[in-house]
């Protein structure tokens, strides 16, 4: 589901200085289930009056069917395939922020798009901050099994190696949700716009003037 945008903001704010150097692509947030993809997403996105999309969302649109159901009835497979000409298809409609699947980014030729389309944004959360937040639902196909923890802990194994390959990386912690977007506008800001270094003088400088030797000054008496 993609969310409308709002007027834009005006040019001194820190939000155009992000727009203007965003240009037509996307703000594409990736990470593990339960860092906040969705709901830092939206905020940002209404921070910056952009549209959100919601990968899993758009999926689940296309394919008739919610992602428990994909996985029950076509297996992982089918879904990953699906997922990633999804995304493919979001990259086009730029500028906006996504929010990705867990696994989405996993995949080389999803990243290759993304690099190119959109600017990437790794929400980092430790084992125990997921395990807290994705306990409380039953939607998480990857975390049906007798050990959750476990399976969490080898997926961050795995993944993170990855999600570094992110243009940015914030931490998705305990704090309100208004603060992760705070973080990702700093970040994004400074991405943007990074600090000029101290220039010298341009261009080659002629040789100082040095003072006459004693003696030729001598020869000229």
């Amino acid at each position: 589901m993609t969310d409308t945008t709002q007027p834009a903001p005006s040019p001194a704010a820190p939000e155009a200085a992000i727009l203007a150097g965003l240009g037509k692509r996307l703000i594409v947030l990736v990470g593990m289930m339960g860092v906040g993809k969705s709901t830092v997403g939206r905020r940002l996105a209404a921070r910056l009056r952009l549209p959100f999309v919601d990968a899993d969302t758009e999926i689940e649109t296309a394919a008739g069917m919610t992602i428990p159901e994909i996985f029950e009835s076509r297996g992982e497979d089918y879904f990953r395939n699906g997922e990633a000409r999804v995304i493919a298809r979001l990259l086009e409609n730029g500028p906006a922020v996504l929010a990705t699947g867990g696994g989405a980014f996993m995949r080389e030729e999803t990243r290759r798009r993304i690099q190119e389309k959109a600017v990437s944004v790794w929400l980092k959360a430790d084992a125990d901050v997921i395990m807290r937040r994705v306990r409380r639902r039953a939607d998480r196909p990857l975390l049906q099994t007798a050990d959750p923890e476990g399976t969490v802990a080898r997926l961050l194994v795995e993944r993170e190696p990855v999600y570094q390959l992110a243009d940015l990386t914030i931490c998705s912690r305990d704090v309100p949700h208004d603060r992760v977007v705070e973080d990702c506008m700093e970040a994004l800001q400074a991405f943007f716009s990074p600090p000029e270094t101290e220039a010298g003088p341009a261009g080659p400088q002629p040789d100082p003037v040095q003072p006459d030797p004693p003696q030729a000054m001598g020869a000229l008496r």
